[in-house]
C-alpha cells in the first residue's frame, strides 16, 4: 500500500468517509485521481469484507461485471474489474468463461485488491461521533484507533468540511427469533454467518431455513447438496407468498437508474412509501437460475422413486420461538392464507430474513438539532444525497445506502454505486469530474422531465434561423 501523505491533524480536510463497504469504497477509487481532493475514509474493522458468510460455492452477484465500483461512470479506470483480472493474468481465461455475472466470491476478492491498493482507506478506526463546530464551520470527527484484537489502542479527533455515511446495513433478525440467536445448544443463526456455523449447521437432524429472497434460497440450495438423498430433512418457509423470482426483464430492470431514481425522488413522501412496498420483487425476489438449480436438485432425487424429504412452504410467518431442552427449537407457525397455525420441531436455523438500514442515531447525535426529518422521523436527504441540515451548517453529510425511502429500490444495488459515488463528487467540488449522463433509461418515468441540468459547456447550441420581416 502507497503510505498516505503527511495531513496536518488541525487543518480540516476535504471529505471523511465513515465505513468502507463497496459504496463508499466505490467513492474512494473514484475519488483517489482528483489530486486537489483530501480525503480519508475510516472503517472499525481490520480489512475489507463483503458478506464473507455467503460466499457460498457458485453464489452470484446479482448484477453483471460492468457494474463494479468505477466502470460505469470511468470505464478508463485503474479500479475497474477487467482491470483487475488483468493485474490477476486472469483475463483471457474470463473472457472465454462468458460469464455476465460473476461469483461472489470473485467480488468479495476484487473488492479487496482495490482496498489494499487506496492510500485513503483507515482500517482499524472506529467512527464514535460527528459533530459541527460553528465556530470554525467544520465537522468535527472522533474515532478510535484499535489494535490487532480489536481493543482500543488511541483516540483521535480529525476535522472536516464534509462527510460521507457509508455504514451499510446490518442482519435483521425478527423479535419472536431474537432470544434464540445469542442462547446456547441448538444453532440458530442468520445467514449472514452462515458459512462459519455450515458444519454444525449441517450436522443437525433437521434444519429450517426462515426467508424466501435470494440468501434463502442459496442457503437451501447449498444445504440440500449436502444432505443424502431420502433423509434431507430440510424445511424452507417465508412470509412471502410463493418462491418468486426477481424482475429481470430490460424495461424492469430501468427501475436501477438514475433517470428512475430522479423521478421517484421527486415523488410524495407517502407515494414513495408506497410504491417500495410494492416493488419488493424488484429486489428481493430470487434469481430465476437459483430457483431453476433448486428444482433441478429436487428432480434428480426423484429419478430412482419417492420424494425428498424437504418441504418448501410459502407465506408462513413465525409467530413465537423457543427451546425443547438443549437439542432443539420449536416454531409457532401461521399460514397467511389459511389463516391457520402449526408447530415445527427442528434442529436447526438459518435465518435468512435480510437486512435493515443501520441507524445513524449514534454516530449523528450531535447532529441532532440542525437535522431536518420527515413525517416518519426519518431524515431528509436531498436529490444530492445530502441530509437535509439547517442552513446554518454550511458543510454537507452525504449518504450511501441509507437513502431507500428518498431514492427508492436502487439505494442498495451495487449497479447504481458508481454513479452515486460520481454524483457526491461532482456535487462536493462543483466541478464535474464525472460528467453525468442526459439519459439512461428508455422508460420516461413521469409526465413532467426530472432530468439533470447538462453543463454549460456540454450543451448543444441550437441557433434560430433568422426570417427576413421579424
Amino acid at each position: 500500500m502507497t503510505n498516505p501523505p503527511h495531513h496536518d491533524a488541525a487543518s480540516p480536510r476535504d471529505l471523511v468517509g465513515i465505513g468502507i463497504g463497496p459504496c463508499n469504497l466505490s467513492l474512494a477509487a473514484l475519488a483517489h485521481p482528483l489530486a486537489e481532493l483530501d480525503a480519508v475514509f475510516y472503517e472499525q474493522r481490520p480489512d475489507f469484507a463483503w458478506h464473507r458468510g455467503l460466499l457460498i460455492e457458485g453464489a452470484t452477484v446479482q448484477v453483471p461485471f460492468l457494474a463494479d465500483l468505477v466502470t460505469l461512470v470511468d470505464p478508463t479506470s485503474p479500479w475497474s474489474f477487467l482491470n483487475y483480472l488483468r493485474a490477476r493474468e486472469r483475463l483471457f481465461p474470463f473472457y472465454f468463461a462468458e460469464r455476465f455475472h460473476i461469483q461472489r466470491a470473485e467480488y468479495d476478492s476484487y473488492c479487496r485488491w482495490v482496498a489494499q491498493s487506496l492510500p485513503a482507506l483507515r482500517f482499524h478506526h472506529q467512527v464514535d461521533a460527528v459533530r459541527w463546530n460553528p465556530e470554525r464551520d467544520v465537522f468535527e470527527v472522533d474515532f478510535t484507533q484499535l489494535d490487532a484484537e480489536g481493543e482500543a489502542e488511541a483516540l483521535g479527533r480529525t476535522y472536516t468540511r464534509n462527510v460521507v455515511l457509508g455504514v451499510g446495513t446490518a442482519p435483521y433478525v425478527p423479535d419472536p427469533l431474537r432470544p434464540l440467536v445469542d442462547a446456547p445448544g441448538v444453532p440458530v443463526v442468520h445467514a449472514a454467518d452462515y458459512l462459519d456455523h455450515r458444519s454444525e449447521v449441517l450436522a443437525a437432524d433437521h434444519v429450517t431455513v426462515v426467508g424466501s429472497g435470494q440468501s434463502g434460497a442459496e442457503v437451501f440450495l447449498d444445504l440440500l447438496r449436502h444432505r443424502p438423498a431420502g433423509r434431507e430433512r430440510l424445511h424452507w418457509i417465508g412470509r412471502s407468498e410463493a418462491f418468486a423470482p426477481m424482475e429481470y426483464s430490460k424495461l424492469g430492470l430501468e427501475h436501477f437508474t438514475p433517470d428512475y431514481t430522479r423521478y421517484f425522488h421527486a415523488l410524495a413522501e407517502p407515494v414513495r412509501d408506497r410504491l417500495i412496498a410494492a416493488q419488493w420483487q424488484l429486489h428481493k425476489g430470487i434469481d430465476a437460475g437459483t430457483i431453476a438449480a433448486i428444482h433441478d436438485e429436487l428432480y434428480r432425487r426423484t429419478l430412482h422413486g419417492g420424494w425428498p424429504d424437504a418441504v418448501l412452504t410459502p407465506g408462513v410467518r413465525v409467530r413465537t420461538a423457543g427451546r425443547i431442552a438443549t437439542t432443539k427449537v420449536e416454531l409457532h407457525l401461521e399460514h397467511l392464507q389459511q389463516d391457520s397455525r402449526s408447530r415445527l420441531t427442528t434442529g436447526a436455523v438459518v435465518l435468512a430474513t435480510g437486512y435493515r438500514e443501520r441507524s445513524l442515531d449514534r454516530i449523528l447525535a450531535g447532529l441532532d438539532p440542525y437535522m431536518r426529518r420527515d413525517n416518519s422521523e426519518r431524515p431528509r436527504i436531498d436529490d444530492e444525497f445530502r441530509l437535509v441540515l439547517d442552513p446554518s451548517v454550511t458543510g454537507s453529510v452525504y449518504v450511501q445506502n441509507a437513502e431507500l425511502h428518498t431514492h427508492g429500490v436502487g439505494a442498495p444495488d451495487l449497479g447504481l454505486a458508481a454513479w452515486r459515488s460520481a454524483a457526491i463528487l461532482n456535487s462536493l467540488t462543483g466541478e464535474n469530474p464525472y460528467p453525468p449522463a442526459a439519459r439512461t433509461a428508455f422508460t420516461t418515468f413521469g409526465l413532467q422531465s426530472t432530468r439533470p441540468r447538462i453543463p454549460r459547456a456540454r450543451q448543444e447550441l441550437h441557433l434560430t434561423p433568422l426570417v427576413e420581416g421579424r
